[in-house]
């Protein structure tokens, strides 16, 4: 018997793997970073703000909020053609007896 102790035997490194590299996927979903000034108008500001839901759905799903958002300001740009108060007086134009 022997009083020596064995030799650890080398155990080789291993070998460093590259770590895999994020795949750039232009389809994916990505904000756009448009910046969105003010209009002073809340309800065109609100479907103005709506358009930030497209940072988050992929490409196909955009139209579906860009066709919601501009049913949003058509109607909100009505609302301003819209005279506030009561109506005008009906005319006597027409009823001459």
């Amino acid at each position: 018997m022997s009083d020596s102790v064995p030799e650890a035997q080398a155990v080789p490194e291993a070998e460093a793997v590259p770590e895999a590299e994020p795949t750039y996927d232009p389809a994916a979903p990505a904000p756009l970073n448009v910046d969105r000034t003010p209009s002073g108008n809340a309800d065109v500001d609100a479907q103005l703000g709506r358009l930030a839901d497209t940072d988050h759905l992929a490409t196909d799903g955009h139209v579906e909020v860009y066709e919601d958002v501009h049913r949003g300001l058509r109607d909100a740009l009505t609302a301003l053609d819209a005279r506030p108060g009561p109506p005008a007086p009906p005319s006597s134009y027409g009823n001459r007896s």
